[in-house]
């Protein structure tokens, strides 16, 4: 089969396609014939290295942790899937592989296609809306009439989190750049601040959840916003010990991490708010809960741009340059 595999990490990798073996079964594999791949930030780090430490991959790899298609073989222990069954997943840590012609993805991963989506769009939300569903439903058990702030409303997460959040009936706020302030509105965001010309801080006060997915520096801003008793909710960092518990990471590593975060755990003690580190999993069950949700309309993909499976190195650079307005998706078929 075909696959866009990158051979060492770095910035200056762009990656290619190549020829490589079809992945074989596991009893709980189901094999799947890729029709679409979202294309992640995430993809963009581990390419770069960032993230070795915590997932450390073997090279060369493939890349690519959304995907969407038809199911053409399934393991002996698998009893929820048949083949022709249209699919779409974020599969399991070290075992991404979304750019590529076929995936075997466990079965505890997969969902079932929203019905009302094309691949292209059922590719675009496996990991945007698991990472959304985890830190606001599973995190931070937003409530009906709690206010919550969300970093970055254009982007992947954001333009789902806004949805999700409105769907659970909180009042949502969010930031933008000036040429995207109406567009985020119209998603469902009651309050959008321009991060050109407003400062968050300035507008926002006494809010119960914040989803951080910016830089350091997004930090302290939102424990300004927060009322005492909150919660910061950080998809971008720095993890927290529990994080690195979970992980079953090193000693080393768990101590590094503690270090890493103990200036903003203990600013965020001191202002009586919680800190959470989320590193979104696989999780099929939560998926086809998302694609109940889109089905009945309250929440719809958001596509930036679709690249043949042959530019896959040209949508990674899309992405790296953080102007994307929504999901970058891969047709491979």
């Amino acid at each position: 089969m075909k696959a866009f595999v990158v051979e060492r990490y770095g910035k200056g990798e762009t990656g290619r396609v190549i020829d490589v073996p079809t992945p074989t079964l596991r009893d709980d594999d189901v094999l799947v014939e890729v029709h679409a791949a979202g294309v992640n930030v995430l993809d963009v780090k581990i390419r770069n290295g960032e993230f070795k430490p915590i997932l450390p991959y073997r090279l060369p790899l493939i890349l690519g942790h959304d995907i969407a298609g038809r199911v053409v073989g399934v393991g002996p222990g698998v009893r929820g899937f048949r083949v022709g069954d249209e699919v779409h997943a974020r599969p399991d840590d070290f075992r991404i592989g979304g750019f590529a012609q076929y995936i075997a993805v466990r079965e505890g991963a997969l969902a079932r296609k929203p019905a009302n989506l094309s691949m292209v769009e059922a590719a675009s939300l496996p990991l945007v809306a698991l990472t959304a569903w985890q830190v606001l439903v599973e995190t931070a058990a937003l409530q009906r009439g709690q206010k919550v702030f969300i970093e970055a409303g254009s982007g992947g997460v954001g333009t789902v989190a806004i949805q999700l959040a409105r769907h659970l009936g909180a009042f949502v706020a969010t930031s933008t750049g000036t040429a995207n302030v109406e567009w985020v509105r119209a998603l469902g965001a009651d309050v959008v601040i321009d991060h050109r010309t407003q400062d968050v801080a300035a507008e926002l006060r006494d809010y119960d959840v914040v989803l951080h997915s910016l830089g350091s520096d997004a930090l302290a801003t939102a424990l300004q916003v927060l009322r005492p008793g909150g919660r910061l909710v950080s998809i971008s960092g720095p993890p927290t010990p529990a994080f690195a518990e979970r992980r079953k990471l090193s000693w080393l590593l768990r101590q590094g991490m503690r270090v890493l975060s103990h200036g903003i755990r203990r600013k965020a003690a001191r202002r009586g708010v919680a800190y959470d580190f989320v590193f979104m999993r696989a999780d099929g069950a939560q998926l086809a809960r998302i694609t109940e949700l889109v089905e009945t309309g309250a929440i719809r993909p958001t596509i930036d741009r679709v690249f043949p499976f042959e530019a896959t190195a040209n949508a990674l650079a899309h992405v790296a340059r953080g102007h994307a307005r929504g999901k970058v998706v891969v047709q491979v078929r």
